[in-house]
C-alpha cells in the first residue's frame, strides 16, 4: 500500500502584471493520490453499501499566502469539505453498459450533486481540487510579491481505510503590481 499524498500544487495565475486597481485571480490545483485514491473503487463500495457504511467525506482547506518569514494571507482561505454518498438504484438512466451495477457513489461538491458513471470519474470528482480564489492587487501594495499555497485534507476511519490526514506547501509564484 503507498502512503496518500497531496500531489504538487501548482498556482496558475491569469497574467504576470496587475495595476494596483485590479482583482488578481489564482488558481490552486492539486490531487489527492496514493492510497485513498486507490481503495475508493467499485468492489469497496459495494462491500461498504452491505455493511452500511454509505458516506465518505473529506474535509479540506487552502490557504493563500504571500511574503518571507511574516507570511499574510490572501483572499478567502477555502476550509469546507466534499462529500461522497455510496446508494443503490435500479435507475434505468444510470446504466453502464459493461455490467448491471446497481451500487453507485453521488459527490457532492459545494452542495453541487454529481453521480458519475466510472470509478475513475468518481475519483476525480472526489480527490481533484482546482480551487479559485481573487483578492484586490491593492492588499499587496506595488512591487514584486511571491505567492504560495498551502493545502490539507483528511478523512475519517471507514470500512475500507483507516483514517488519515495530508498535508502539502507550493512552490511560490511571482507577480508584479505597478
Amino acid at each position: 500500500m503507498t502512503e496518500s499524498r497531496i500531489s504538487e500544487i501548482q498556482l496558475v495565475k491569469s497574467k504576470d502584471m496587475y495595476s494596483s486597481d485590479e482583482n488578481i485571480e489564482i488558481n490552486v490545483q492539486f490531487l489527492v493520490e496514493g492510497n485513498i485514491r486507490d481503495v475508493f473503487n467499485e468492489t469497496n463500495w459495494t462491500k461498504a453499501y452491505n455493511k452500511n457504511d454509505v458516506g465518505f467525506k473529506m474535509k479540506y482547506g487552502i490557504k493563500l499566502t504571500s511574503g518571507g518569514f511574516r507570511k499574510k494571507e490572501l483572499g478567502r482561505t477555502i476550509n469546507t469539505y466534499r462529500k461522497a454518498s455510496i446508494f443503490w438504484t435500479r435507475n434505468p438512466k444510470l446504466v453502464n453498459p459493461n455490467k448491471d451495477r446497481r451500487i453507485w457513489v453521488q459527490i457532492a461538491k459545494n452542495f453541487e450533486p454529481f453521480v458519475r458513471l466510472s470509478e475513475e470519474e468518481v475519483r476525480q470528482e472526489l480527490f481533484d481540487f482546482n480551487e479559485k480564489f481573487v483578492f484586490k492587487a491593492s492588499d499587496l501594495g506595488k512591487g514584486k510579491h511571491k505567492i504560495g499555497a498551502e493545502a490539507f485534507a483528511s478523512w475519517q476511519k471507514h470500512d475500507y481505510t483507516e483514517p488519515g490526514s495530508v498535508k502539502n506547501n507550493s512552490s511560490e509564484i511571482e507577480i508584479t503590481i505597478n
